[in-house]
């Protein structure tokens, strides 16, 4: 009742969809089959010898879960409550719900909780498995208790703050990158004050409690700040109050801002500024000089105009502040420094992370450039007129390329600042270049044919987004579990071939999803393999052979994506205009 009508309805429709079900079992099935690859890394086909090998391979599944848990609620709420606001701003109908009776409470409140209902039932869901590995020992039942409010804390912050940035933004490319990069600098900037103050001082302690990741640290490990002699305790109490607070604050920021923001001058003129324009409409006007436009006018568009809103470059100057902090940290270090979890430098640790922020805004930016097309209804008037596929969707790349240079730019800045300082030889830093290019093409390829995929704008954009993030979090759970492994690589591929076997399939179901082809299946078999093959070679010293590798693999599956995009567009949007000729 608190939530209003908007929660109600989500609460009695969901149930209704196949895809409610499936998520439940298929997130279920994936932790189980993550915890089967783990078994298989930790013991192969050895027999258990002890019941203390079995209790430590519990602890190390329980600390795996719940990081990668943590981080798909951060993600996925923050994504699906920014995205929801999102789409009924691009539909127009976010000015309806504000002409009815709802409250603004019920209306933000209603809103989110709609948005984090997924959330909450994956969370539900995944109790029984951490009973189970708690049956397996190294696990009490305080610390599945206390991972899972922090998971349902950390989830309602993000979800607060993206749909603050939702209702406040007008753009679905400004509403993802502005919630994206917020969490980021957040996480980020309480992480290095506990860093560099400590956890013992004053403010490193303070920070902590906004840290989901430093809660979780301490209910996974209970054993790394206990110093006495009594039973080590597991609590996080201050926390989960501490998020459960800041999620209040930015939803009562949220309520009070609401009538404020929306709806926006974008599409709301007062009265006075009608009476003004009526007024200068009878004095006699300057004329206005013809713009000029090239001969393909998407291009034009994409780059000439401001497209994507007028706050693009706050976005820019955000990323380049995240930037300029990594720069320094390495500078300060001097590039040395132990590995981080033993796989990669911390100089090498911070390009990756600046890497994948770039490849997700690009994502993001490539998705909404279509799908920000068809909710503004622009979409048909472009399919009547004479403008070929060809120019549409070079037109789009060329605009996402151009818009996101900055972003994609500095990775390799980055990287030839590491090869000047001799912390890499040029020769590695060529081939790390020519990877981080090709993986930019997939992402922006992969936006684009998610947004031909899809109809619905949400389902478009969870679907791209959550495809790069999943391959994120799978290259990184490879490393981990490969880092824990020291067998050949023979028997390192038996173990994980039940991993990347389901990877295959969920890129299938992605990529296949509407326009099903034989070079898009080829690649959802051969894409998940040939990058644990690169990772792997990577680990044990690799470097030509990882940049064959990725751009073999991400290059197959960009041109795959690419060639029906461009020579079967007429039927991947439905339009029937080739059969009239």
């Amino acid at each position: 009742m608190f939530a209003g009508p908007i929660f109600q309805r989500e609460l009695l429709t969901s149930p209704r969809r196949l895809r409610h079900f499936l998520m439940r079992s298929g997130y279920v099935a994936a932790l189980f089959v993550l915890m089967y690859t783990a078994m298989q890394v930790t013991f192969g086909w050895q027999t258990l010898e002890s019941l203390g090998d079995l209790a430590r391979f519990g602890g190390l599944v329980f600390q795996i879960f719940a990081f990668l848990q943590l981080t798909l609620v951060l993600f996925f709420a923050l994504l699906f409550a920014a995205g929801s606001v999102a789409q009924e701003k691009d539909r127009r109908t976010l000015v309806l719900l504000l002409m009815t009776d709802l409250r603004d409470r019920e209306l933000v409140i209603g809103k989110l909780s709609a948005s984090l209902l997924v959330v909450g039932v994956l969370l539900a869901v995944s109790v029984p498995v951490f009973a189970f590995v708690h049956l397996l020992g190294g696990v009490s039942p305080g610390q599945i208790v206390w991972a899972e409010l922090i998971c349902a804390a950390a989830a309602l912050a993000a979800g607060s703050w993206g749909s603050l940035v939702a209702f406040w933004r007008e753009k679905t490319f400004q509403t993802l990158a502005f919630s994206v990069l917020g969490l980021v600098l957040f996480i980020g900037g309480v992480e290095a004050v506990v860093a560099f103050a400590g956890r013992e001082s004053p403010a490193g302690a303070w920070a902590a409690l906004f840290s989901p990741y430093q809660a979780m640290i301490d209910v996974a490990f209970p054993l790394r700040r206990h110093t006495g002699l009594e039973p080590a305790s597991v609590a996080a109490g201050g926390p989960v109050l501490a998020l459960a607070g800041l999620s209040v604050v930015l939803l009562g920021a949220t309520v009070l801002r609401l009538r404020v923001w929306n709806p926006s001058r974008f599409v709301f003129t007062r009265p006075e500024e009608q009476a003004d324009d009526i007024q200068a409409a009878d004095r006699p006007k300057a004329p206005i000089p013809a713009r000029h436009i090239w001969s393909n006018p998407v291009i034009w568009r994409e780059i000439r105009t401001r497209a994507y809103g007028r706050k693009t470059v706050v976005i820019t100057l955000a990323y380049l502040v995240l930037a300029g902090v990594a720069w320094y940290a390495i500078a300060q270090a001097g590039g040395v420094g132990e590995k981080v979890m033993g796989m990669i430098p911390a100089a090498g640790f911070a390009f990756a992370g600046l890497a994948i922020l770039s490849l997700m805004l690009v994502n993001a930016q490539a998705v909404t450039a279509l799908t920000s097309e068809r909710d503004g209804n622009t979409l048909e008037l472009l399919l009547v007129t004479d403008i070929t596929a060809k120019e549409f969707i070079y037109g789009k790349l060329g605009g996402i390329l151009y818009n996101a240079a900055v972003l994609i730019a500095v990775p390799p800045a980055l990287v030839v600042y590491f090869a000047a300082s001799g912390f890499i030889i040029w020769e590695h830093a060529l081939y790390v270049i020519a990877s981080f290019a090709a993986l930019v093409c997939f992402a922006s390829m992969l936006g684009l044919h998610s947004g031909l995929s899809y109809d619905h704008s949400r389902a478009a954009i969870a679907n791209s987004l959550g495809t790069m993030f999943f391959l994120f979090v799978g290259i990184f759970i490879f490393m981990i579990l490969l880092v824990e492994a020291s067998s050949s690589f023979l028997l390192q591929f038996q173990s994980f071939l039940l991993f990347i076997g389901l990877g295959s399939i969920g890129l299938y179901a992605s990529l296949t999803h509407k326009n099903p082809s034989a070079a898009l299946t080829i690649s959802a078999g051969v894409l998940p393999f040939l990058t644990f093959y690169a990772i792997t070679e990577y680990l044990l010293g690799g470097s030509l052979g990882v940049c064959l590798w990725i751009l073999a693999a991400y290059g197959f599956t960009t041109i795959a994506m690419l060639v029906p995009a461009v020579s079967e567009f007429d039927v991947a949007l439905g339009r029937t205009t080739l059969d009239q000729g």
